[in-house]
């Protein structure tokens, strides 16, 4: 069983256009600093903040699935299939499907506040296909009692991201004060970001920004002082192909 905590000042950090745009990151890249690497099919996650408008221009990606998530404000995106700048407010979400190459550019209205969060769908597969990619509405999000559904391993739920990456669930979760405990499944590892509230599990106490990690858990107990929202991602903790470092290490 293992309950991993990561405050804000053990994430790593990162910024774009000399500060315009400040990130901190859960599972940032090597060179970016923080504790985290990649586990299961999580890759990179990043909360970026738009301190002015701001635009990160044209970069390529391959292989991995690329989701970004509006938590506050308007963001634009472009890119090269689409060859135009296409809006997304808050509460809506993309995923690229990186696939064998595209190219992409973001920008972000001052204020404005997103998750950027890479799945790593098995490279030796993703490789061979064409990119793809899909948006998708604030409204579009299925209501399952206190969560708001993005994706989910439960195909019954209808939840609207159609992912390559298997048995994903990603969602948010708003608890009032009180007492909760939330279901788990032992053979999932659950990546939660505290988007805002306060509380305590245990003898944790749990800020806006916390980052944790569960693994091998069948529930977690919360106590919440102010009302709660968090953002969550369920994935398998055994993924059942070669993971980008593991890739990269036989290649090493």
């Amino acid at each position: 069983m293992s309950v991993l905590h990561y405050p804000i000042d053990a994430q790593a950090s990162g910024q774009f256009n000399n500060g315009e745009i400040i990130e901190n990151k859960p599972i940032g890249f090597p060179q970016d600093g923080g504790s985290v690497r990649p586990y299961s099919s999580l890759f990179y996650w990043a909360k970026a903040t738009a301190l002015k408008d701001s635009t990160i221009g044209l970069h390529p990606h391959q292989g991995f699935e690329i989701m970004s998530f509006v938590l506050r404000g308007k963001i634009k995106h472009y890119d090269s299939q689409m060859r135009d700048w296409l809006p997304l407010t808050s509460g809506a979400a993309q995923i690229i499907r990186a696939g064998s190459g595209i190219s992409h550019a973001e920008h972000m209205e001052e204020g404005s506040v997103m998750f950027q969060i890479w799945l790593d769908p098995g490279l030796e597969r993703t490789l061979q296909h064409a990119a793809s990619y899909s948006d998708y509405a604030a409204e579009s999000r299925v209501q399952h009692g206190s969560s708001q559904v993005y994706a989910s391993a439960d195909s019954s739920l209808g939840a609207p991201m159609q992912m390559t990456t298997p048995g994903v669930s990603i969602y948010t979760q708003s608890l009032t004060p009180g007492y909760h405990t939330l279901d788990l499944r032992s053979s999932d590892t659950y990546s939660i970001y505290i988007l805002d509230g306060s509380g305590s599990a245990g003898d944790l106490d749990i800020r806006t920004d916390d980052f944790f990690i569960l693994r091998d858990e069948v529930e977690w107990k919360l106590e919440v002082g102010s009302e709660m929202n968090l953002f969550i991602i369920s994935s398998p903790t055994d993924i059942d192909y070669k993971s980008y470092r593991e890739l990269y290490a036989m290649q090493s």
